[in-house]
Formats: C-alpha cells, sequence, structure tokens
C-alpha cells in the first residue's frame, strides 16, 4: 500500500491546526502502528508516510489515515500463514530511491519470511541522500543483511531451524547488486 503525502499539505493555516486538535490524529496512526507490528507488514510503508505528520498533520494526512484504515477493514480477513516442512528462513530487500519529496531521501524495506509465512519486517526512510538507485539499493541490502545475521544467531540459540548454519538468501530487485 503506497501513499505520498509532501510537506506542502502539511496544516498551513491556524483554522485547519484548529480544526486537527479535534481529530485523533495521533491515536490513529498508533492503532495503525500496533497492527502493523504484530500482523499486517503490508500496511507498514503507509505507516511510516503518516508517522512523519504526526506534529502538523494537516486534513490531506488525515484523509490519508482514514484510507488506510478502510483498507485494514476491507482487508480484515488477511492474515499471516506459515507453510509446512522444512524451515526455510528467506529474505527479501527494496528500496524507492529519492522517495521522500521534501528531501529527496530514499526508502528502504526489507522483509523475512519463515516457509513464506512473515516473521519479521521493516519500512524505514534512509539516513543519507544518495544519487542512484543502486546506491539506495545497497543501503536497504545493507540494512537487511543486519537483520539476518540477528536473526540467524537468534534462532541458533533456540535451535528450531536445522538448517540455519546454511547461509540466509536475501533476494535484492536491482541488477546493480
Amino acid at each position: 500500500m503506497g501513499l505520498s503525502c509532501p510537506r506542502s499539505s502539511l496544516s498551513n493555516t491556524d483554522k485547519e491546526l484548529e480544526r486537527m486538535l479535534d481529530i485523533p490524529y495521533a491515536s490513529a496512526v498508533g492503532s495503525i502502528q500496533y497492527v502493523a507490528q504484530c500482523t499486517r507488514p503490508d500496511i507498514a510503508y503507509a505507516l511510516t508516510v503518516m508517522s512523519r505528520y504526526l506534529a502538523y498533520a494537516g486534513e490531506a494526512h488525515w484523509t490519508k489515515v482514514k484510507i488506510i484504515l478502510k483498507y485494514l477493514k476491507r482487508t480484515k480477513d488477511v492474515f499471516l500463514v506459515y507453510g509446512d516442512g522444512e524451515l526455510i528462513l528467506e529474505g527479501f530487500s527494496d528500496a524507492s530511491s529519492q522517495s521522500d519529496d521534501d528531501d529527496t531521501k530514499s526508502q528502504s524495506g526489507f522483509v523475512f519470511k519463515l516457509n513464506g509465512g512473515v516473521v519479521a519486517w521493516k519500512s524505514s526512510k534512509q539516513y543519507t541522500t544518495v544519487d542512484s538507485t543502486m546506491k539506495a539499493e545497497y543501503i536497504a541490502a545493507s540494512e537487511a543483511a543486519k537483520e539476518a545475521v540477528w536473526m540467524k544467531n537468534y534462532i541458533q540459540e533456540l535451535g528450531v531451524v536445522p538448517n540455519i548454519a546454511e547461509p540466509i538468501v536475501i533476494f535484492c530487485d536491482n541488477n546493480g547488486l
């Protein structure tokens, strides 16, 4: 679920700021965060975008939060499924180059699946501005690799995935990597 919300849509009049005081924007974003963290990685990017505007949300932001809530209601029967068979952990990383209209920073994301069911995910703005898609993809792959190392160590301690001694495969979508 992708959303765009440039700074130009911030509350820019006193009247709009006053109207927004009566709207539970932060509470709604917090509820969405809980759902995203626990069961719905498909809304992680949209949540990241809407979380940037907690202090100065405008009516356009509230409209987009309501779109996310309607999407969740419409897809309430979507849930995580973990397949049976040999336990296989695999990762996927992606980046969108210069996706933030306000500061031209890129967005990174990764997801890890255990037998097809999502067990870890993250979507966040990159810490630096890059000048190519390939560099944005490298940063995303690096973040995914760090998570893979942590997950591998954790799973080895638990002893629940017999083949965890093998490398964890991370799929990237950029030919430059």
